[in-house]
């Protein structure tokens, strides 16, 4: 397991680099700069160019991408042009955010697409096998930026059951067993709506392998021994159906973290994606880079845990 772990780790080394050069090219191909905002018919362009001329944009390409890279490396991804401070501090005040709200969706994404999975492959073509269908077809469909805004309308203000901005209310403290319920009550209405919408692919999975595992010789063997059906259900038919969900585990958590854009954006909540937004705006070129390498990263994590976990489900599977 260890080897394994390693070697990925080293094959890694590499896609970082690359993923490095192509962040760095992204960001240099959009158009402005951080300083194009501040231009007016008063202003000085004299005062402009100093400025750019400062902060190192009218380098060479290369010497500003190892120059990026040579502070990366040391922890520093210089400082924001719009917040005035560190990029690493900034980040690292909305990371938490963003990790809470995806940590959400995938406990209510499995926690409704399981159940609605296994229901739909073991009463195959009944009532509730095509209400699931017409879930997942509906879901799919329609788009994030849509359903979100109907939800919030609905829930938030004509309803006015959940926050429509923010991560917590400003009359509570911290430490508090309010603070917490706050949080959370400001996390669920879009965790709900990332969740919804994230079901689609778990269900379709697991309702195939159901149906495919319904098959197979070891489910008749079962049967034939006078296995209960609820047995036959639990640890034959479900173990292996679950594998395929399993493997995409890793990939979904982190997945979550980087797509969470347009939710953190419409609800008003204060992380990561409603920072990238943000900052693409205001051509914050500092932490664009930095956000637009985190992604990568995350992805590059997120295949990696999902390979582990598959082969800790399966030990029949073995990275090569």
């Amino acid at each position: 397991m260890w080897k394994t772990i390693l070697r990925r780790v080293l094959l890694m080394i590499p896609q970082i680099i690359i993923l490095s050069i192509l962040v760095f090219t992204i960001a240099k191909l959009m158009p402005g700069d951080p300083f194009t905002g501040m231009i007016t018919p008063e202003t000085d362009p004299a005062r402009i160019e100093e400025l750019r001329q400062a902060a190192g944009l009218n380098d060479p390409i290369p010497v500003q991408y190892f120059r990026w890279v040579g502070n990366a490396l040391k922890g520093d991804f210089g400082q924001s042009y719009t917040y005035k401070y560190a990029v690493v501090k900034l980040i690292g005040e909305r990371l938490s955010n963003t990790i809470w709200l995806s940590l959400l969706t995938m406990i209510l994404t499995y926690a409704i697409a399981l159940p609605l999975g296994m229901i739909a492959g073991r009463y195959q073509n009944s009532a509730a096998d095509k209400i699931v269908v017409i879930y997942t077809f509906i879901t799919y469909s329609i788009p994030v930026f849509v359903f979100a805004l109907l939800l919030l309308w609905l829930f938030g203000y004509t309803l006015g059951w959940f926050p429509t901005r923010g991560t917590v209310s400003s009359t509570v403290e911290p430490g508090t067993i309010a603070y917490i319920l706050s949080r959370l009550h400001h996390m669920i209405l879009p965790a709900i709506t990332m969740a919804i919408l994230s079901t689609t692919g778990t269900i379709q999975y697991l309702r195939t392998g159901v149906i495919d595992a319904k098959q197979q010789d070891y489910v008749r063997t079962a049967r034939a021994k006078g296995v209960p059906e609820k047995v036959v259900y639990n640890r034959h038919i479900f173990r292996n159906s679950i594998l395929p969900i399993a493997a995409f585990l890793g990939y979904e958590f982190t997945g979550l973290i980087g797509g969470s854009i347009f939710i953190e954006s419409i609800f008003s909540y204060p992380g990561m994606g409603n920072l990238f937004i943000s900052s693409i705006s205001a051509r914050d070129y500092s932490v664009i880079l930095a956000l637009m390498l985190l992604f990568g990263l995350a992805t590059l994590l997120g295949t990696l845990l999902s390979d582990i976990i598959m082969s800790i489900v399966d030990p029949r599977i073995r990275i090569q």
